[in-house]
């Protein structure tokens, strides 16, 4: 079946305060998320209020016939103008949106109904639907009436409810960014590094900063990179005489907290230069705000380099994505922006800045 998709890019994003398609995310914006995901289909259409932000596209761009009446305008527009009978219609703040899950929801198109929408525990979501083109009758008379609500279209025609918690989709997948707040959390977790020479101070400094980012707020965890083997269990206790013999897993666990102790086989993946290990650790701390990461000074992570007098009065790192050097000296290098090193405020400051959560 050909499908054709629009992205709905018309609303006045009153909550936030600014253009959401225009919003940037992962160096794109928003409506470039959205349509490079649905680039598959065989034709992405958008529904615009007015010209002039989305032609840089090169998409077909329809502007509302019928002004200030939300949405359904936005569905009417694109029902009109697509070649195939059948659209996807999402919202344009919706960037967990994937090619995947749609063309999940298109294997539900029969011609027993004339809306697929999506639906979890608690919303109904009608701007992230297929509908059909037998369904603009209906759509047209519910304007003329002065019913702009979809959901009185839904109520008017057949209408087949895809629930999400039926699929293996994680429940974001619908997720609508429409508040600054939950912007400023889509840029979350931060992950980034304290690295420096060693007894340069480096866990002093994150200690603080972990104070900092509570303070703020913030959820935190550490990763901490170490040269050597090390234990993270003592001898004598049951979970240590079990990866002793053999476990390449290890774990323990109480009310309170957890701990997973695993033994890794084969080369060295730090060795390559990648830090693919620690990626992969990174990847299950994603409930966490911040991801702090002891040492890394190689890697291309974001980092901070700690640079005190006693140690070292120059830079050791791979300054790559530099946040700043926190230090107690005058560097000579005026390139990279410095804090001094008792000024914990102002590294956190710098790094809030350079993670756009300011």
């Amino acid at each position: 079946m050909k499908l054709s998709a629009a992205v709905l890019a018309g609303g006045k994003s009153t909550r936030m305060g600014q253009n959401k398609a225009l919003l940037e995310w992962n160096q794109k914006r928003f409506i470039e998320t959205i349509t490079e995901q649905l680039g598959g289909f065989d034709e992405v259409l958008i529904s615009a209020a007015k010209k002039g932000d989305y032609e840089y596209l090169g998409l077909p761009v329809f502007y509302d016939e019928h002004q200030d009446i939300g949405p359904i305008e936005g569905i009417r527009s694109v029902l009109s103008h697509a070649k195939n009978d059948y659209v996807f219609v999402c919202a344009v703040d919706m960037p967990f949106i994937t090619e995947e899950f749609v063309e999940y929801m298109a294997e539900f198109v029969s011609s027993d109904h004339d809306a697929y929408v999506v639906m979890d525990e608690e919303h109904v979501h009608p701007l992230c639907a297929i509908y059909s083109k037998k369904v603009l009758p209906q759509l047209e008379a519910l304007i003329v009436a002065g019913h702009y609500r979809i959901m009185d279209l839904l109520q008017a025609v057949s209408t087949k409810y895809i629930k999400l918690s039926y699929t293996s989709f994680d429940k974001k997948v619908v997720k609508n960014i429409n508040t600054r707040e939950e912007y400023k959390k889509l840029r979350l977790p931060i992950t980034f590094a304290i690295c420096g020479k060693k007894d340069s101070g480096k866990t002093g400094l994150i200690i603080k900063l972990i104070n900092e980012f509570i303070a703020d707020g913030y959820s935190v965890g550490v990763l901490k990179h170490d040269g050597h083997d090390y234990e993270m269990d003592h001898e004598g206790t049951d979970s240590y005489r079990y990866f002793a013999a053999g476990a390449r897993v290890s774990g323990i666990y109480s009310k309170e907290k957890s701990t997973l102790n695993r033994r890794r086989f084969g080369d060295s993946l730090e060795a390559s230069g990648d830090y693919a290990y620690a990626k992969d650790l990174i990847s299950n701390m994603q409930d966490c705000d911040a991801i702090l990461l002891e040492g890394f000074k190689d890697s291309d992570f974001p980092k901070v380099e700690v640079v005190r007098r006693k140690i070292s009065q120059t830079l050791s790192s791979n300054v790559k994505n530099l946040i700043c050097v926190a230090t107690d000296v005058s560097l000579t290098d005026s390139t990279y922006e410095t804090r001094d090193l008792d000024d914990v405020h102002g590294i956190f400051l710098c790094i809030k800045r350079y993670f756009g959560l300011e």
